[in-house]
């Protein structure tokens, strides 16, 4: 009985054991190959919990994530023949697990080496066209994207999408530093002399229009007010005329006593006329009386 306890005993951990043989996990920041007897059986595994036959079938593992290389300085040939030494990186990350596999026996330093060798000549292909000063004022995206065309058939024969290649540092020649500084100093004083100059025409032209505008709108305005002054004239003349209609002797007197206010009482003013005139009319009545 307990023979037969200690076997059953026995049985059970050797089928746990070949359960957990048989059985592997997959992340999702993980790239799973199963082979069998070395041959590659399946490179296409999703996520999750997968099994495989212990002793016959094993699994390696990739990493799915972009994955980052730096290479030390390089010197590249300018088509002036001038050599510049540049620092870069790549990011890159494994696009076809069963070629990466079969092109670089899954060594990612294999893989790096490699791949470093395929972008330096990318990169000396991009340098050999353009002269110092083209290289140092090319955009980053443009000179990235030529890398990344002229590259893509190869990487993509080692199974690797290569994302990205960045610069890092660009050394200039003693020889040649200061006289590209110059020159580049010279393209952007023509470039701040070209922008300014059309920002003074545009200025020009903004102040001109202005001008322009402010006339308009004062002369418009000028000839509103002269309808409303002449308008009001015109009122006026009516109110006036009605009121000498109907009492003449009134407004005769009305009109008499604005002009003494206006015109008498005045400090330093001298009025030279006639004592008997009309404009003493209403002056001379009261002193009569």
């Amino acid at each position: 009985m307990a023979n037969r306890a200690f076997l059953a005993l026995i049985v059970g951990a050797v089928v746990l054991i070949a359960l957990a043989m048989s059985a592997f996990t997959v992340r999702e920041t993980e790239l799973a190959m199963k082979f069998r007897f070395g041959e590659i059986v399946n490179a296409n595994y999703d996520p999750g919990l997968h099994f495989m036959m212990p002793f016959v079938n094993n699994v390696r593992k990739f990493e799915r994530r972009i994955i980052t290389n730096n290479y030390p300085s390089e010197q590249f040939l300018t088509s002036e023949g001038k050599i510049l030494r540049i620092d870069f990186y790549i990011k890159w990350r494994i696009e076809d697990a069963s070629r990466y596999y079969q092109a670089t026996g899954g060594d990612e330093e294999v893989a790096a080496g490699r791949l470093g060798s395929i972008v330096k000549d990318g990169i000396k292909g991009v340098i050999a066209r353009r002269t110092i000063q083209q290289v140092v004022a090319a955009e980053r995206t443009e000179f990235t994207g030529e890398i990344l065309k002229i590259t893509e058939g190869a990487t993509s024969g080692l199974g690797i999408e290569l994302v990205d290649v960045r610069v890092k540092k660009i050394d200039l020649p003693d020889e040649v530093s200061e006289s590209v500084f110059l020159r580049m100093r010279q393209d952007f004083d023509r470039q701040a002399k070209e922008l300014r100059a059309r920002g003074a025409e545009s200025a020009e032209k903004l102040r001109a229009e202005a001008d322009r505008e402010r006339t308009e709108i004062l002369s418009a305005a000028y000839r509103d007010a002269e309808i409303i002054r002449g308008e009001g004239d015109a009122k006026a003349a009516d109110i006036y005329a009605r009121a000498y209609q109907r009492n003449a002797e009134f407004y005769s007197f009305h009109r008499s006593l604005q002009a003494y206010r206006e015109s008498l009482g005045t400090q330093n003013d001298v009025l030279v006329i006639s004592p008997d005139s009309d404009f003493f009319k209403y002056l001379n009545r009261s002193n009569r009386r």
